[in-house]
């Protein structure tokens, strides 16, 4: 763990998973009467990309199914699954954000979008989320905000 950016708690409790922003990966912890011990590192790009990024943000599912973190350079959302009893990643998808630098992202509050900011691309992509799989799929219809760095949901 060289950069933590953000944090993500699991629901149960007893896990804890950063991202890295100085490069391109998660670190997933076992949390124990407030100690952390480090269990798991997994990359946050596919293995072929050779272009510079940056994590950004880190969000996990209300459930605890499965974790989000967006890549500046690669331009993706990557999707993990967790598993329950161990809190391990496994790569499921890296969903491209249709735009330039996601810089932000977050989930609606029933878990079935996910918005990504575009903040080189002046856009807001809403993806639908698969409650099976975690995957991503643009619903199409790209929001144009200019310079985007942050999506919150308020309830008025």
């Amino acid at each position: 763990m060289i950069g933590s950016r953000h944090l993500a708690f699991h629901p149960s409790g007893k896990f804890l998973y950063t991202n890295d922003e100085s490069r391109p990966a998660v670190t997933v912890f076992q949390v124990d009467g407030g100690h952390l011990k480090e269990i798991q590192e997994v990359p946050a790009i596919p293995a072929d990309f050779t272009g510079r990024d940056a994590t950004a943000e880190i969000q996990i599912d209300r459930k605890g199914r499965f974790v989000y973190v967006s890549n500046r350079g690669h331009d993706s959302i990557a999707v993990f699954s967790v598993d329950q009893n161990t809190g391990f990643l496994t790569p499921v998808q890296h969903a491209s954000t249709q735009g330039k630098t996601p810089r932000n992202f977050s989930l609606d509050p029933t878990g079935e979008y996910l918005f990504a900011a575009n903040q080189n691309s002046d856009t807001v992509v809403p993806f639908k989320v698969d409650p099976n799989t975690g995957k991503l799929t643009s619903t199409g219809q790209p929001i144009q905000v200019p310079k985007p760095v942050c999506v919150l949901f308020v309830k008025v």
